[in-house]
């Protein structure tokens, strides 16, 4: 049996081959009617016998599916070709060219107007422009038209794009009414100038943008920037209220007035670095510790901002509070050293802490990874005292030591934080040369020298460093000031007789100075109690030493021992004990300390009556 003849009787077979010939066949162009499939010959054309019967009028049958292996009849919708959709044609948008200059500039919300010549003829403004200046005639020259442009100063800058064919542009320039939507407040507009060219153009629906032949020409284009400037401006002042609150803290951490001790001339300032709002660490202090002595301090912590000046004025109220105990320099910084550490290890601060004794005519200092003190001599010579330092406070472990250099009358010294000398740029010890001979040819008062310090340094408003000076002087003292100021001193051997010698010794010297009497007689009291125990429970060598200044009358006593006097309360049946007492009571103040080579010093103060 041949299946070729019958295949397209099998299920699905006349689906599969209606499919083969329609992907045959070739389809036609869009727009045309399909045309009908012509009959493939093959064995599956064949007819059957059975399958096709004749027609009446013995024409020949068509085609059927049977005889052409094509889809049935019931079928035949699945093999023809869909018409085909005519396809819609795409709109293309405008070109840049077919648009007007009302077009692309008036509906711009900024500023716009166009002038051409070496006049600045007026060509265009746009309605931006005319709302805010109002209408302006075309063909006139800017100057006339255009008086606005002149007062913002824009007529030069316009010339310079005219001549260079580079644009300029101008920041915030002040238009009064110039902003909002009813313009009632001044604005602020950046104008930048661009040069172009108005090339000839023939007949225009507006006259006033036709030019008659081609030009060059300025296109001024004004942005608004009210908004912006007033944020600044705002911005501006709320930085500067913070500025100054944050300044006012750091002031109020810092001695109000400087204590002005009797035989030294200090002055200090403070700069605070920056603009911002963050404070700074820097301090310095002046203490006055008694007989005659003073202390004088100056710290940085390192960093800025409230931690920094928390931790500073915590250092210097301690400080304060160690000075009271007239140690010497290095015990006050072995006790900063532990406190920083329990404050805020993290934060490293940098301290030196010196005394000036008249009496001795020296600087005793220590420094703690501070900056070297410059003492300056009568002579104009500049010295360092760079040693002994040590780590910064906080580091533990270091056995700080004191230092000395001379500082006598017609001497000065100063000291100073890193911000006076370091920069980005340079090494700290070229800024160190250089505060010496600034400081060498710095006279005149000490808030003069600190002033001439600033100058000379560099220093100002901007810098970005915050910088404290304390200078000091110990001044000569010539004619009617020189009365005012005297010392004597008595060495005492012991003995039964030393109290009654030490008595005519003060009456004798206070009774030289003129002193009031009733003065007089305090003075020789002070002095006897003072010897009495420094007899009973001292050791030799003893010195009475006697000193007047323009304020004060100063007693002091100093032997061996170096165990200091303390006020007790004597019972009515004690032979002893009431010495101190009795200084205490008639003295303005009295202390004691010890004294650098073994020993101690116990004096009193009586404050000179003025005028």
């Amino acid at each position: 049996m041949i299946f070729t003849r019958w295949s397209a009787k099998f299920p699905g077979t006349q689906r599969r081959a209606a499919a083969r010939s329609d992907r045959a066949a070739p389809r036609p162009a869009s727009g045309t009617p399909a045309a009908p499939p012509a009959a493939s010959p093959g064995p599956s054309a064949v007819p059957a016998p059975s399958a096709v019967p004749a027609a009446d009028n013995d024409t020949p049958a068509a085609p059927t599916a049977a005889t052409t292996g094509s889809v049935p009849a019931a079928r035949a919708e699945h093999a023809e070709t869909a018409p085909s959709r005519e396809a819609a044609p795409l709109a293309l948008p405008p070109t840049v060219d077919a648009l007007s200059v009302h077009d692309i500039l008036g509906t711009i919300p900024a500023l716009v107007a166009v002038v051409y010549g070496p006049e600045h003829r007026l060509a265009y403004v746009n309605g931006a422009y005319a709302g805010v200046f109002g209408s302006r005639p075309a063909g006139h020259t800017a100057r006339e038209a255009l008086p606005e442009l002149d007062t913002l100063g824009l007529l030069p800058l316009m010339d310079q794009v005219l001549r260079s064919g580079k644009p300029r542009t101008v920041k915030s320039r002040k238009v009064p009414g110039g902003a909002g939507g009813d313009r009632s407040r001044d604005g602020y507009y950046t104008f930048t100038c661009t040069p172009i060219e108005v090339a000839a153009s023939g007949p225009a629906p507006d006259p006033e943008v036709a030019c008659v032949a081609p030009h060059k020409g300025v296109l001024v284009f004004g942005a608004e920037v009210t908004d912006q400037i007033e944020s600044a401006e705002r911005l501006r002042a709320s930085e500067a209220r913070q500025r100054e609150a944050a300044v006012t803290l750091q002031r109020s951490l810092l001695p109000q007035e400087l204590e002005q001790p009797d035989d030294l001339c200090v002055a200090a300032t403070y700069q605070p670095g920056g603009t911002d709002a963050a404070v700074g660490g820097d301090w310095y202090d002046v203490i006055t510790l008694g007989a005659g002595r003073t202390a004088l301090v100056i710290g940085d912590v390192m960093g800025r901002g409230v931690r920094a000046a928390a931790v500073m004025g915590q250092l210097r109220t301690a400080v304060r509070a160690y000075a009271r105990l007239d140690l010497p320099p290095h015990e006050v910084l072995q006790l900063l050293d532990g406190l920083a550490a329990e404050i805020d290890a993290s934060q490293i601060a940098t301290c030196v802490y010196a005394v000036h004794d008249p009496n001795e005519g020296r600087l005793v200092y220590a420094s703690a990874g501070h900056l070297p003190i410059l003492v300056r001599d009568p002579d104009g010579t500049v010295r360092r005292a760079a040693e002994p330092t040590g780590p910064p406070l906080g580091t533990g472990g270091w056995l700080h030591t004191s230092g000395s250099v001379p500082l006598g009358p017609g001497s000065s010294a100063v000291l100073y934080t890193d911000g006076l000398v370091e920069r980005r740029d340079k090494d700290i010890d070229h800024g160190v040369e250089a505060l010496e001979r600034a400081f060498a040819g710095a006279a005149g008062a000490p808030d003069i020298v600190c002033d001439r310090l600033l100058r000379s340094l560099g220093i100002t408003a901007s810098h970005d460093d915050d910088v404290a000076i304390l200078v000091l002087q110990h001044p000569e003292r010539t004619g009617h000031d020189a009365e005012l100021f005297h010392n004597a001193a008595l060495e005492l051997h012991g003995g039964t007789e030393a109290a009654p010698r030490a008595r005519a010794f003060a009456s004798g010297v206070l009774a030289s100075w003129r002193f009031p009497t009733e003065l007089h007689d305090l003075g020789v009291l002070a002095a006897s109690e003072l010897v009495a125990n420094s007899l009973q429970h001292g050791t030799p060598p003893m010195r009475l030493r006697l000193r007047r200044t323009d304020r004060r009358l100063i007693v002091e006593v100093t032997d061996g021992d170096d165990h200091l006097p303390r006020r007790r309360r004597a019972e009515p049946a004690d032979e002893a004990g009431r010495g101190i007492s009795i200084v205490a009571t008639i003295a303005s103040s009295w202390g004691s300390r010890r004294t650098p080579g073994g020993g101690k010093a116990v004096w009193c103060e009586f404050a000179l009556p003025r005028g």
